[in-house]
C-alpha cells in the first residue's frame, strides 16, 4: 500500500502536528504505527506516557531536549535514535530556532488514538494546511 502524507489527516495541537502514515486504524493488517511529528520551536508536548507500546523516535531534523522514563532531559539531534518503553513517562521539547521533525514508531500500533484527548487537539482533513500565528514574547 502506498501512503502519501496529502492524502492522510493531519492532528495539530498548540505545539505541532502530527500526521499518521501507517496505523491500524486506517490500513488493514497494520500492526504498529508510523507517522511524522513536527514541533514548532520553543514548543514541546508535556510528560505523558502509552501503557501499551514501546515508541521510537528517529530526529530527521533540529534538535530538542528529550526526557525518559523521568531521567534527566537529554539533548537530541538529527541522526539521533530514542527507545521509549512500554508505559516510561516521556516528553520532547523543541529547542532549537527551527521545526524538530521526528518520525515516531508505536509497537505495537493504536497508541495515537490516545492523542484524541489531549489538550488543543484539532484533526484536519487531508490536504489541508496548518497556519500558525506568531505570539509576541512575554
Amino acid at each position: 500500500m502506498h501512503l502519501r502524507p496529502g492524502d492522510l489527516p493531519t492532528m495539530t495541537f498548540d505545539w505541532g502536528v502530527i500526521t499518521w502514515l501507517v496505523s491500524p486504524r486506517h490500513v488493514d493488517g497494520a500492526k504498529s504505527t508510523l507517522g511524522e511529528v513536527v514541533i514548532n520551536p520553543g514548543r514541546g508536548h508535556e510528560r505523558h506516557s502509552h501503557p501499551a507500546s514501546d515508541e521510537v523516535i528517529y530526529v530527521v531534523d533540529g534538535e530538542g531536549s528529550q526526557m525518559v522514563d523521568d531521567g534527566e532531559p537529554f539533548t537530541i539531534a538529527a541522526g539521533d535514535a530514542v527507545h521509549i518503553p512500554a508505559g516510561a513517562p516521556h516528553s520532547t521539547m523543541n529547542t532549537g530556532w527551527r521545526a524538530l521533525r521526528l518520525i515516531v514508531t508505536y509497537t505495537p500500533g493504536g497508541e495515537e488514538a490516545a492523542l484524541e484527548q489531549a489538550p488543543g487537539y484539532e484533526l484536519l482533513p487531508p490536504g489541508t494546511v496548518q497556519t500558525w500565528v506568531r505570539e509576541s514574547p512575554a
